[in-house]
């Protein structure tokens, strides 16, 4: 990655938390459809891009080797799906627009929510220095599923924790420290990659657990309904969730 793409990483948070110190309070129905919107579009990279690259062959092409490593590739989306629905049990579905303050603040609260949002944060950056992804130009699509997923998600962090009334100070770290999860990931990524200790098959896990993330993610987003009562998606929903996957398959094109 270059280092305005890093730039573009840590901004793109500090933007989407700043949006929240300048608003104060959220439009649930804003926020739901730039996530309906962000959720379909990494649910379409995911499809598109990244499922390639993890089950592209690794050097050792023998049949018995690749069918092998296609059966951990497919743990390893398994297992990240899981993970995921562990780390929003800290995150309290932040990512999700999910903003249900405690009726105290506590400094443990806040930790909680930063813990599983920057562990989700970190581990989706490492795959940005992954050499398959570079090699099938697969990389600003990944980016720009990270930024996108990102803001709103900075978003719901900054708001949740100014209406849990956690002093100002406090409310900016806890936004650095979200913002600098993707681009630290993507730089111990590109030294494990150096160092020759993530092989393009262990990059390639990594990409997968990834994968799993994302799927839990955007599948949470997308058919999570708006009526309890009537158990149904606004047609201002769907559409958001058309424009995104829309855009994902143009990148293909």
């Amino acid at each position: 990655m270059h280092l305005l793409d890093y730039i573009i990483l840590f901004s793109s948070v500090l933007m989407g938390g700043g949006f929240a110190f300048y608003f104060q309070k959220s439009n649930k129905i804003i926020l739901q459809l730039v996530l309906s919107f962000s959720g379909s579009f990494i649910l379409g990279i995911s499809v598109l891009h990244l499922m390639p690259v993890a089950y592209s062959n690794p050097v050792n092409t023998s049949t018995e080797t690749i069918s092998t490593y296609r059966n951990i590739v497919g743990l390893m989306i398994l297992l990240g799906f899981f993970i995921q629905i562990f780390l929003e049990q800290l995150s309290k579905g932040v990512e999700h627009g999910h903003i249900h303050a405690p009726h105290h603040g506590k400094t443990s609260f806040a930790i909680q929510i930063l813990l599983g949002l920057s562990i989700h944060a970190f581990f989706e950056g490492v795959p940005l220095e992954n050499e398959s992804i570079h090699a099938h130009n697969h990389n600003d699509h990944l980016l720009w599923g990270i930024v996108l997923h990102k803001a709103p998600a900075a978003f719901a962090l900054v708001l949740l924790l100014i209406i849990s009334n956690f002093k100002k100070p406090l409310i900016i770290i806890a936004l650095l420290i979200f913002a600098s999860m993707s681009p630290l990931g993507a730089l111990v990524g590109k030294i494990l990659t150096d160092q020759n200790i993530l092989t393009i098959e262990r990059q390639n896990y990594v990409v997968a657990f990834v994968i799993g993330s994302f799927l839990h993610i955007a599948t949470t987003i997308l058919f999570e309904v708006e009526s309890a009562e009537h158990h149904s998606i606004s047609m201002r929903k769907l559409i958001a969730i058309l424009i995104g996957i829309g855009m994902a398959v143009l990148t293909i094109l």
